[in-house]
């Protein structure tokens, strides 16, 4: 069998991997994309995820090149992502177990 490895983010057959989560949050995927669509919908996270993962590097190597953005920016950056936040609870999903909010934990250093 080929590793994953040996392939780009985007190249190669599938593969069956398991994955623990929430009970909850895996009821909200199925109800969503039914159980057919599952491995699909969780492709498309992972992906976007390492699309975000790759900003933030981006983001963090600018900051440190030019420094950060100004105060009036952070804040509407952060109302933004507050009303983002405010979409997403109104499907249901939570904050961070710490009870800080999603966005807050995802900052720039």
């Amino acid at each position: 069998m080929d590793t994953p490895a040996e392939y780009g983010p985007d190249e190669g057959p599938a593969q069956k991997v398991s994955v623990s989560m929430p009970a909850g949050r895996i009821a909200a995927v199925k109800a969503r994309v039914g159980a057919r669509g599952f491995s699909a919908y969780i492709s498309a996270a992972v992906e976007r995820q390492i699309q975000r993962d790759l900003l933030e590097e981006l983001l963090q190597a600018k900051e440190a090149e030019i420094g950060p953005p100004n105060q009036e920016i952070q804040d509407w950056a952060a109302g933004i992502f507050r009303e983002a936040e405010g979409l997403s609870l109104q499907e249901g999903v939570e904050p961070t177990a710490e009870g800080e909010s999603r966005w807050d934990a995802h900052k720039a250093s």
